[in-house]
Protein backbone atom coordinates (compact mmCIF):
# COMPACT_ATOMS: atom_id res chain seq x y z
CA UNK A 1 0.00 0.00 0.00
CA UNK A 2 1.09 3.51 -1.06
CA UNK A 3 -0.47 6.53 0.90
CA UNK A 4 -1.60 9.04 -1.60
CA UNK A 5 -3.99 12.89 -2.05
CA UNK A 6 -6.67 12.60 -4.31
CA UNK A 7 -6.16 15.95 -6.81
CA UNK A 8 -9.38 15.27 -9.27
CA UNK A 9 -11.58 12.95 -11.05
CA UNK A 10 -10.92 11.40 -14.89
CA UNK A 11 -14.13 11.10 -16.71
CA UNK A 12 -14.07 8.74 -19.09
CA UNK A 13 -16.25 8.22 -22.38
CA UNK A 14 -15.57 4.53 -22.99
CA UNK A 15 -14.78 2.38 -20.39
CA UNK A 16 -13.36 -1.58 -20.37
CA UNK A 17 -16.00 -4.14 -20.07
CA UNK A 18 -16.88 -4.59 -16.41
CA UNK A 19 -15.34 -1.26 -15.35
CA UNK A 20 -18.68 0.93 -16.26
CA UNK A 21 -19.87 2.35 -12.81
CA UNK A 22 -16.85 2.35 -11.36
CA UNK A 23 -14.97 5.60 -10.54
CA UNK A 24 -11.79 6.60 -11.61
CA UNK A 25 -9.51 9.61 -9.39
CA UNK A 26 -5.77 11.40 -9.95
CA UNK A 27 -3.91 10.51 -7.00
CA UNK A 28 -0.68 12.07 -5.71
CA UNK A 29 1.39 9.62 -4.68
CA UNK A 30 3.24 10.56 -0.99
CA UNK A 31 5.75 9.50 0.96
CA UNK A 32 5.63 9.53 4.97
CA UNK A 33 5.77 12.60 5.48
CA UNK A 34 3.00 13.35 3.11
CA UNK A 35 5.17 15.28 0.61
CA UNK A 36 4.58 14.83 -3.33
CA UNK A 37 6.89 11.39 -4.84
CA UNK A 38 6.16 10.61 -8.23
CA UNK A 39 3.89 11.01 -10.95
CA UNK A 40 0.08 11.54 -10.13
CA UNK A 41 -1.46 8.00 -11.04
CA UNK A 42 -5.27 7.04 -11.79
CA UNK A 43 -7.10 5.01 -9.09
CA UNK A 44 -10.42 3.14 -9.86
CA UNK A 45 -12.43 3.57 -6.52
CA UNK A 46 -13.61 0.15 -5.66
CA UNK A 47 -15.74 1.48 -2.36
CA UNK A 48 -16.86 4.71 -3.96
CA UNK A 49 -15.48 7.12 -0.84
CA UNK A 50 -13.07 9.28 -1.64
CA UNK A 51 -13.00 12.16 -3.27
CA UNK A 52 -10.52 15.34 -3.77
CA UNK A 53 -8.60 16.96 -1.23
CA UNK A 54 -8.55 13.14 0.69
CA UNK A 55 -5.62 11.37 2.00
CA UNK A 56 -5.67 7.72 1.05
CA UNK A 57 -4.29 4.21 0.17
CA UNK A 58 -3.87 3.02 -2.80
CA UNK A 59 -2.29 -0.26 -4.45
CA UNK A 60 -1.41 -1.74 -7.47
CA UNK A 61 -0.70 -4.98 -9.41
CA UNK A 62 -3.05 -8.05 -8.02
CA UNK A 63 -3.85 -6.56 -5.29
CA UNK A 64 -6.17 -4.13 -7.13
CA UNK A 65 -7.64 -6.15 -9.37
CA UNK A 66 -9.33 -8.25 -6.19
CA UNK A 67 -10.61 -4.99 -4.99
CA UNK A 68 -12.69 -4.90 -7.92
Amino acid sequence: MQLGRVTGTVVASVKTEGLEGIKFLVVQPLDKHQQPVGKPVIAADGVYMAGPGELVYFVASREAAEAL
